[in-house]
């Protein structure tokens, strides 16, 4: 049986990768909302509802080194046009392992908070913990699996609460791991989630809905 996204991104997080044969795997979209390309070590998966013949003729007319073309502008730009969507960043992609007890952070209850609302459109199952300069959020997003997303103000920033917030995120996990999506040029924000035990895995762009 062939695997699924979330087969695929489980073995990841396991530090499994698919084969590095400069091939391309298009596998289904696991839900309507995400659709898009992540990058591994020299393998590509497409996860998309578009033919895979398609997939495959666009990504062979570009002339282009074939490591690179699932992440080509070209065929992101194609596939985005096929889909009706918009291509958001290309981020890198990383993982954490769970860790044991509780994050020392108050959590809101508060549904209308405009952390829930933001990562609401996202993301399912949306939870937000607030602490004096910071906010994490933990949703459901690609596949089912758990993001993490953080905010620091700006008077709290270069104090370490960035990462002090990422490493708490791996508390309330549930024994599962815990994924975050990071803009390749946020290098503070990279260097954050690597001091708390986070690697990243590989480089993601999502093609998100009008």
């Amino acid at each position: 049986m062939a695997e699924s996204l979330r087969d695929i991104l489980e073995a990841a997080a396991r530090g499994v990768f698919p084969a590095a044969d400069g091939g391309v795997t298009v596998v289904p979209q696991h839900g309507e909302r995400d659709a898009g390309v992540i990058a591994f070590t020299a393998h590509s998966v497409v996860f998309t509802d578009e033919a895979e013949g398609w997939v495959r003729e666009t990504l062979g007319a570009l002339d282009c080194d074939p490591l690179a073309a699932a992440m080509h502008p070209r065929f992101l730009t194609a596939l985005a046009a096929r889909t009706g969507r918009a291509v958001d960043t290309v981020d890198v992609l990383l993982t954490g392992a769970p860790l044991p007890g509780r994050p020392a952070l108050e959590e809101v209850a508060d549904a209308g908070h405009p952390r829930v609302v933001s990562a609401g459109r996202r993301r399912d199952g949306v939870r937000v913990w607030t602490v004096d300069g910071g906010v994490l959020v933990l949703g459901r997003g690609v596949a089912g699996r758990l993001e993490v997303a953080v905010e620091v103000a700006e008077g709290a920033r270069q104090r370490g609460l960035g990462r002090r917030l990422v490493a708490a995120a791996r508390r309330p996990a549930g024994g599962e791991p815990v994924w975050a999506q990071v803009a390749a040029g946020n290098a503070r924000s990279l260097r954050a989630f690597q001091a708390a035990g986070y690697r990243p895995v590989g480089a993601e762009a999502l093609l998100l809905r009008p």
